[in-house]
Order: C-alpha cells, then sequence, then structure tokens
C-alpha cells in the first residue's frame, strides 16, 4: 500500500505512506487439544453424578499419560434444564408454564500437550475413558512473543526499503517518520475436528502439526520533500 499525501493546513508537509507485512514460519511447540462430557438425565443429581464418574476416568488417564494436573483447565461447566414442548392450548388460554423434564450437564476442559508425539494418544484415549465431546485442536508456540517480534523488524525493514525505492523513483527525499503503526496475526494451519474424533474413537488418529505462519504488518508515514 503506498499513499501520497499533501496536508492542506500545512502547505509544506507532504507525507509518503508505506505498508508491509513480515511472515516468519515456525513449527509448533505446544498443542491444545478441547473436549469434555455432556450427561443427560431426568434427576440433575444423577446426571451431575454420572458426569463426575465418567471425568474422573477421563482424568486419571490424562495422569496415566503424564499429563500435568497444572496443565488441564476447566473451560466451561454447565447445567441445562430440558423442558417439555408445549402442548397446543386455545389462544385464550394463557400458556402452561415449562416443565423440566430432564437436565444436561456438560463439563469441558483444555489440555495443554508439550510433547507433540503424545497429541494423537490423549485425544484417542480421553474418548475411550469416556468423553464425548471433542471441541478442537490447536497449535501454538510457547515463545510466540519472540517470534512476532522477528516478523515485525522483517516488516519494518521491508517497509523502510519499499519507501527508499519510492523516494528515488518519485525524486522526493524522506525526512523523517512521522507515525508507525502495527498489527499481525498468527495463521494456524486448519484441522478437521469432526473427522479426526470419528478417527479416533476407531483408533487410527492421523495428527500432523504443520507450521505456523506468524505475521507483522507494519505502515509507516513518511514526511517527504522535494530533492
Amino acid at each position: 500500500v503506498v499513499t501520497l499525501a499533501h496536508d492542506e493546513t500545512t502547505p509544506a508537509a507532504s507525507t509518503l505512506t508505506v505498508s508491509e507485512t513480515g511472515i516468519v514460519p515456525h513449527a509448533p511447540d505446544i498443542a491444545f487439544v478441547s473436549f469434555g462430557l455432556e450427561t443427560a438425565s431426568k434427576s440433575l443429581a444423577d446426571a451431575q453424578k454420572r458426569n463426575s464418574t465418567v471425568m474422573s476416568k477421563v482424568m486419571d488417564r490424562l495422569r496415566d499419560l503424564q499429563i500435568d494436573k497444572e496443565r488441564i483447565q476447566t473451560s466451561s461447566f454447565t447445567v441445562s434444564p430440558q423442558y417439555r414442548p408445549p402442548s397446543n392450548r386455545p389462544t385464550d388460554v394463557s400458556p402452561a408454564s415449562p416443565e423440566i423434564i430432564g437436565y444436561v450437564v456438560s463439563n469441558m476442559v483444555i489440555v495443554e500437550i508439550r510433547a507433540l508425539d503424545k497429541v494423537g494418544t490423549v485425544i484417542e484415549e480421553v474418548l475411550k475413558a469416556g468423553a464425548n465431546s471433542f471441541q478442537g485442536l490447536h497449535w501454538g508456540l510457547r515463545e510466540e512473543q519472540a517470534v512476532r517480534l522477528s516478523a515485525l523488524k522483517q516488516a519494518a525493514a521491508k517497509a523502510r526499503e519499499k519507501a527508499s525505492v519510492l523516494s528515488e523513483a518519485l525524486h522526493v527525499k524522506l525526512v523523517r517518520v512521522l507515525s508507525v503503526n502495527e498489527g499481525g496475526q498468527v495463521v494456524r494451519p486448519a484441522v478437521a475436528m469432526a473427522r479426526m474424533a470419528m478417527e479416533a474413537s476407531a483408533g487410527d488418529v492421523p495428527i500432523s502439526s504443520g507450521e505456523l505462519k506468524i505475521e507483522a504488518t507494519v505502515t509507516l508515514v513518511y514526511e517527504i520533500a522535494p530533492k
């Protein structure tokens, strides 16, 4: 993106705006798996008890896989009443009060996995232990900030180079940098969640971490003057 601008309030101030993006690919070194259990029953106490029993087995399986408890975090715990559908009633009759016919208890956790060769095994084992909701897998970097700074440095260098080339082509000189703006994102490889869950339940979990791309964008606004 290149913009030439002239500030009408300050006739002598003309600007050149350039934007560039730096991209640093990096192999992930950490994974986050999100899964849990939903149990339904007419009795809330029974739904909670069944949920607790199965989740205890899941936690035991994670400990067997040497996943520290500090790496396991409850992401959500909900209780949802289930209501009987309302019956058809004449329009001049007040609607009946909703009737609770059961409850669904949902307990979801996020597990941080640093040994990436265990990711497939973890998914397979928690499903075997009774987890019935697989919500996602995403990859990350423990030192993401350092890689992002490298991408920012790359973007800034490319923006300066572009400004230099353009100033030569336009026969102007770069006086000073008036402003700097930056942004960025991490592009993560897509994971087919539904297919992975089905393959995990069948005992075959093909896991490939792929490559993360850390992107940073730098926009520089220069004051320019004629040569």
